[in-house]
């Protein structure tokens, strides 16, 4: 049963600082509650076999399962970490040769898990299965999930509540954390090390190049640039981006408190434990940035023998960034309104349109549906920004509207998931299954209506939390 795992362990090749052998709890009455079957094709696994598999999976203790290390600015305070709650079971090879990192959220205990259980809900693991694979599906580069199974056991958080556990798939797990742990250690050759590893596994191409550690920096940085705009595209609000939670791959990674805008509020927060607003929605691009910095920081010494020139070369990076970041995201945004070509009034437009949309409270996502569909007239207020929107459109080129891939008409709503996993509770997964049928055709025009709508007043959530 367990050959359909292809493992090849080349994380366990670094220095003993980064991981720790470990293995997950036993859990005898494990139940799969969701299972992802074009993932499980992707990993070459056999869908027919699957559900036995995976349960035996986790219960093997001859596999060489482990947890990596790493340190972290959390809200901007530095501390030691390490996958508390997490364990690997290893590193898979499909078909293709494709490299995948396997692991286990919520499985139990780790030597980082301080003073935690390392356990995890059952509606916290159904959370992030909702919302990593709808990113997925919006084209947004992310940590995707394998599965969810019920553990049997009932773990205390606010009260008793089933556990869950998570089989989450990643391009890799390695952290600006992991070089921030490496950088404490008085081995430099550990840093050097951990980063010819990360170009070789996520940036092979540059391996040969005599100036790789640069090369691979300004990949990272370009990644990054990139996945700040998707997440503005889709009003994505993070929750919790420390340093430990920012992923090399440019995967989205951690989805604890995390949410999605309803009503437009560029300083928008969810996350309990983000008391002073540190990663609202509209400093993420600025918190990334403010993330590369810290990375650079651990590597100058492989930028340039002289350290003022790589603090230097460094710097000029990042001051390209924001250039960067302004000007995709002026062409994210004018997509969205479905103009193109230039005009110098166009940022002016945009502005205007947020700026309405945050005074009057509008929805962000049915906000762009709306102005697709010809709808925002309904509103009195819009009229007149609207018209200035047709009367720019007459300068396009040709916008070809069938491929439109910005404007999603669903998103996963927090109230909606709210809703659906307090069913689930009941262990009623009818609507559940219906809504992320729903997300994965995110761009479809036949998706139900009911999952379209925002909240009442009364179905707003506005407080999210990380489910450990």
């Amino acid at each position: 049963m367990l050959s359909q795992w292809n493992f090849n362990n080349s994380y366990l090749q670094l220095p003993k600082i980064f991981f720790s052998k470990t293995k997950p709890n036993q859990f005898p009455n494990l139940e799969l509650i969701l299972k992802n079957q074009k993932l499980i094709d992707k990993l070459s696994l056999d869908r027919n076999k699957f559900n036995k598999f995976i349960v035996t999976s986790i219960a093997d203790d001859k596999q060489d399962f482990y947890s990596q290390a790493y340190a972290g600015h959390q809200f901007g305070h530095f501390t030691i970490l390490g996958d508390g709650r997490a364990t690997l079971l290893g590193e898979h090879l499909n078909k293709k040769s494709e490299r995948f990192d396997i692991q286990l959220k919520g499985s139990g205990k780790t030597p980082y898990s301080r003073n935690g259980d390392g356990k995890g809900t059952l509606k916290s693991m159904l959370r992030e299965y909702i919302v990593s694979e709808a990113m997925h599906n919006l084209n947004i580069k992310t940590t995707r999930s394998l599965a969810v199974l019920k553990t049997g056991e009932r773990i205390m958080r606010n009260g008793f509540e089933e556990g869950g556990i998570l089989v989450r798939v990643a391009e890799s797990h390695i952290r600006v954390g992991t070089f921030q742990l490496a950088a404490l250690s008085k081995e430099r050759k550990n840093i050097e090390e951990l980063l010819d590893y990360s170009i070789k596994r996520l940036h092979p191409e540059i391996y040969e190049h005599k100036d790789r550690h640069l090369e691979f920096y300004k990949k990272i940085v370009e990644n990054q640039i990139n996945l700040m705009i998707e997440w503005q595209r889709v009003g994505f609000i993070h929750g919790v981006m420390n340093t430990d939670n920012m992923a090399l791959s440019g995967e989205t990674i951690d989805y604890g408190p995390c949410a999605f805008l309803d009503e437009y509020n560029p300083n928008k927060v969810f996350s309990s434990i983000d008391q002073k607003g540190r990663y609202a929605f509209n400093n993420q691009p600025k918190i990334a940035l403010w993330n590369l910095a810290r990375f650079a920081e651990t590597i100058l010494h492989l930028i340039h023998k002289d350290q003022t020139l790589a603090i230097k070369i460094i710097e000029d990076l990042l001051k390209s960034f924001e250039k960067k970041y302004y000007e995709l995201w002026l062409k994210m945004m004018k997509n969205k309104l479905q103009i193109n070509n230039h005009n110098e009034k166009d940022e002016k437009l945009i502005i205007e349109l947020l700026d309405l949309m945050h005074v009057f409270k509008l929805d962000f996502t049915n906000t762009f549906i709306e102005i697709d569909n010809d709808q925002i007239k309904k509103h009195d207020f819009m009229k007149n920004w609207y018209s200035k929107l047709k009367e720019r459109r007459k300068i396009n080129k040709k916008f070809n509207k069938t491929n439109d891939k910005y404007n999603p008409k669903i998103i996963p709503r927090n109230h909606i998931i709210e809703k659906v996993l307090n069913e689930s509770e009941n262990g009623n997964y009818d609507n559940l299954y219906k809504f992320i049928e729903n997300l994965n055709e995110p761009y479809s025009n036949e998706v139900n209506s009911n999952f379209q709508k925002g909240p009442s007043e009364d179905e707003k959530i506005h407080q999210t939390f990380c489910g450990t």
